[in-house]
């Protein structure tokens, strides 16, 4: 699996959750994770949550980490538990950089009752999708929110955490490949 930190501001407008966009933007082919920072704005007609869509919802957020995941199996309910098993890394990372219990509920991460992420799964014609972001900073956002800035983290513990979440997925995915390679079948 391909991990990608980049370094360079980027907006995260929903564009970036289509088939084949690590390869088209950084020449990764294959599984990839990508991760990079800058705002996120998604219009409301852009959203891939239909039922945050019906709501009437947009998301913004003036600075994120944000991480593209694609790979490539067109089994939406697998990506939905690899979305899960990504903020659970980001949350046990996060509970060893920071004094505040960070808690998982489903796939968004939580401290106290503001919210530290937005995450979403989908499918494309050649591949499973995930984004998540992890709010850096919040002025302007829409719902209770809390940042990595406001727990304590500075720019450069940020970028070790997004590094850690991109080699703690990739590890993972390794070890579910090679834990399926080392059983035998039963009767």
């Amino acid at each position: 699996m391909h991990i990608l930190v980049d370094k360079r501001v980027r907006e995260y407008d929903g564009s970036q959750l289509s088939s084949l966009w690590a390869f088209r933007t950084f020449n990764l082919q294959g599984d990839s994770i990508v991760t990079f920072r800058g705002p996120c704005r998604v219009a409301l007609n852009d959203l891939v949550d239909v039922k945050d869509q019906l709501g009437g919802a947009s998301i913004f957020s003036p600075d994120m980490q944000h991480f593209i995941v694609e790979h490539f199996d067109p089994d939406l309910e697998k990506a939905v538990y690899r979305q899960r098993l990504l903020m659970a890394i980001t949350r046990d990372l996060l509970a060893g950089m920071i004094p505040l219990d960070v808690r998982r509920d489903g796939d968004d991460l939580y401290c106290g009752d503001r919210k530290l992420s937005v995450s979403i799964a989908t499918v494309s014609p050649v591949s499973t999708l995930i984004h998540a972001g992890l709010n850096i900073t919040t002025k302007g956002v829409s719902v209770p929110a809390i940042g990595l800035g406001e727990l304590g983290l500075d720019d450069a513990r940020v970028w070790e955490l997004a590094q850690s979440i991109c080699r703690g997925y990739a590890g993972e995915v390794r070890s579910v490949a090679l834990a399926r390679c080392k059983v035998r079948g039963v009767r």
